[in-house]
Order: C-alpha cells, then sequence, then structure tokens
C-alpha cells in the first residue's frame, strides 16, 4: 500500500467501463457498509464516455431499492495519477484491469486486483455489465458480496495480503 495504514486511512478506487453502473455502485455499497470507519472511496471509469454524468438510471433505481443512493456521484475517467492517489485499485473485469495497468507508471507498486477476489464464495471472476446484459440486480449481488469481503479485509488489516499477488 502507498500510505502505512497507521497514519491515512486506505484509499481505495473502484473502476469499470463507463463509470456509470459497477465502479459507481461498489463505490456507494462499499461506502455504506464502511460508514464509521476511516476509509476514502472513489470510482471511475476506464473510458471518458461520460464523464460528469450521474450514474445510469437503471442502476440506480436497483441501488435505490437496497438501500444504496448513487444520484450524488459523477463519472471520471481513471487517469494514471490515479495509482498516486490510491493505495487499492479495483477493476470490475479483466478488461479493466488491462486498461488500468496499461497505464501504470513506471516503478509504481500500487496493488490492482479484480473486485470479486474479495468473494471467492460467489465463483465469479468478474462483475459483468448490467449496462449490456441488462441484469443490475445481479450484478448489485455481485458487487455486495464483494463489498462484504472487503469490508473483512479492512476490518482485519489484510488488504494487502488479500490482493498479493496481484491478479496478473
Amino acid at each position: 500500500m502507498n500510505q502505512s495504514p497507521e497514519t491515512t486511512p486506505p484509499r481505495i478506487l473502484f473502476v469499470c467501463l463507463g463509470n456509470i453502473c459497477r465502479s459507481p455502485a461498489a463505490e456507494g455499497v462499499f461506502r455504506a457498509m464502511a460508514t464509521g470507519r476511516a476509509v476514502e472511496i472513489d470510482s471511475a471509469g476506464t473510458g471518458g464516455w461520460h464523464v460528469g454524468e450521474a450514474p445510469y438510471a437503471p442502476m440506480q433505481q436497483a441501488a435505490r431499492a437496497r438501500g444504496y443512493d448513487l444520484s450524488g456521484l459523477r463519472a471520471r475517467q481513471f487517469v494514471a495519477g490515479d495509482f498516486l492517489r490510491f493505495d487499492l485499485i479495483l477493476g470490475m473485469d479483466g478488461e479493466n484491469l488491462r486498461a488500468i495497468e496499461g497505464l501504470r507508471p513506471r516503478g509504481n507498486q500500487t496493488p490492482v486486483a479484480p473486485f470479486m477476489r474479495f468473494a471467492p464464495d460467489t465463483g465469479a471472476e468478474s462483475v459483468p455489465d448490467p449496462y449490456y446484459t441488462r441484469d443490475f440486480d445481479g450484478a448489485l449481488d455481485l458487487v455486495e458480496a464483494a463489498s462484504r469481503g472487503l469490508l473483512r479485509a479492512l476490518d482485519q488489516e489484510q488488504l494487502a495480503s488479500a490482493v498479493s499477488p496481484n491478479w496478473r
């Protein structure tokens, strides 16, 4: 991790393709689950098509039905500087992870891992993009499961061991 957990709260970034479905859902779900804990949370997309937009309406509706409010979030694009701003970067699928790694500055060691690594019991390796699958509830099921696992790792101060070795 970039910072010692004793000196600064961990900074976690969730990344998907457009930052309008999966990663804002992960940001909203994990933020709700981590209430009261010292952790910084953000989300981004590997593509810039939706920069400045709110999360996709059907994702907001599915999240709202479960008690998560995504309405205040706005899409932004992942940039190389995020490797310096965050201690852990979690991608929603292999394509996202490859795009993230493609921007890694030479020598940077910030851990990058599949978000679903935190929910091995699901058997899922990725969170399928509901923008295409239309399965917003299924995506939220996976996001909630991985968020619970991430929260356990955070509470047990095992974030580094949970993502080592890196996904690649």
